[in-house]
């Protein structure tokens, strides 16, 4: 029985001696970014700034008012050719229509009387002045010559000047001229319409857009969050991406009594033309409390559970969930009070993949 148990350890040892050795895993391996993903995300740099209260308010573009000028017929008649249409772009001087009347023929009519005037009180004073020195007329003939002659000469002045602002070309024509450049906003005539004398209302209305107005509607509960010289951010319907640029410059301490609101106004550059009149603007002001806090992009933030996180970049194997206290959200800002530190990189874009990833 001893022998058998002394075989049976013997076999085992060498069973165990000869059993082969199981490989071991590797260690799994860190979470990284894959080269496609590296390209499309983008970062943001944790930055201290100053604390600032966004308010955005409604209202329109409009045209500036001291660009803005309304043209009249100076007189009534029969309109032989329009030659811009609504929208049209105009340069100083560019005839807008030609019309025909016979009021020009008064006009005329002064213009040629006082250049013959002329002719005869200029003739006047020479034969004076020959008489005179002749002994045949005293000197106070000569100066009543000349008196008639500067009156004359005056008459003709004044004729010629109104013939100038009518424009009067051949017989009873005139023309209609742009007083400035700019866009024709309102267009109230036709070819072939017959103007009245005694009308009343423009024909035209010419408007230099070069800077226009953003005219924003304040309720009363928000007058005291605007003051002159606030920076402001315009956007339209027409170009939601793309933000102008201003300043307040204006507050109309006027109540609308039907809208009980307040207006303001934000002067903008509009050499590109982008800014139409009358179009719809929404428009963000700013206002500084004078504090400091850590500030990252709005559309860095992920809420999740409610919490709040975002995605710190170091490199491609090192990228980190945070969780983070937001002290407060102002637009496309967020001030932070704790979780990130100043300089660190968040991630802008694509972020919540990688939190998934992250937490998964």
């Amino acid at each position: 029985m001893k022998k058998i148990m002394i075989s049976l350890i013997s076999a085992l040892l060498l069973w165990s001696c000869s059993k082969p050795e199981i490989a071991k895993m590797p260690d799994p391996k860190g979470f990284e970014l894959s080269n496609t993903m590296l390209e499309s995300i983008s970062t943001a740099k944790v930055e201290k700034s100053q604390i600032e209260d966004f308010y955005s308010f409604y209202g329109k573009i409009a045209a500036d008012a001291n660009s803005y000028i309304d043209v009249y017929p100076l007189v009534g008649g029969n309109v032989m050719s329009v030659n811009v249409e609504l929208g049209d772009y105009v340069k100083k001087g560019q005839v807008l229509a030609t019309i025909r009347s016979t009021e020009l023929a008064e006009i005329q009519k002064d213009v040629s009387d006082a250049k013959t005037d002329l002719v005869v009180a200029k003739n006047n004073v020479r034969v004076a002045k020959e008489m005179y020195e002749g002994k045949l007329t005293t000197e106070r003939e000569v100066l009543e010559a000349k008196s008639q002659l500067q009156k004359a000469q005056d008459q003709l002045q004044r004729a010629s000047a109104v013939s100038t602002v009518y424009n009067v070309k051949n017989g009873n024509i005139y023309s209609v001229l742009a007083p400035i450049s700019g866009y024709i906003v309102h267009k109230d005539i036709n070819k072939d319409m017959q103007l009245r004398s005694d009308r009343s209302e423009n024909i035209f209305d010419v408007a230099n857009t070069t800077n226009v107005w953003a005219i924003m509607n304040v309720n009363e509960s928000d007058i005291d969050k605007i003051s002159l010289g606030m920076p402001a951010q315009v956007s339209t319907l027409s170009y939601p991406d793309k933000i102008f640029d201003g300043k307040i410059d204006k507050i109309f301490k006027i109540i609308d009594p039907k809208t009980n609101a307040m207006q303001a106004r934000v002067v903008l550059d509009n050499a590109n033309g982008l800014l139409i009149p009358d179009s719809k603007a929404t428009i963000k002001v700013s206002k500084s409390e004078n504090k400091m806090a850590l500030s990252i992009p709005s559309k860095a933030v992920i809420f999740d559970d409610d919490r709040n996180y975002v995605v710190v970049f170091k490199s491609r194997t090192d990228v980190r969930i945070k969780e983070i206290q937001v002290l407060k959200q102002a637009g496309d800002i967020t001030y932070i009070s704790e979780g990130v530190q100043e300089g660190e990189n968040v991630i802008t874009n694509n972020q919540l993949l990688i939190y998934r990833s992250l937490k998964n």
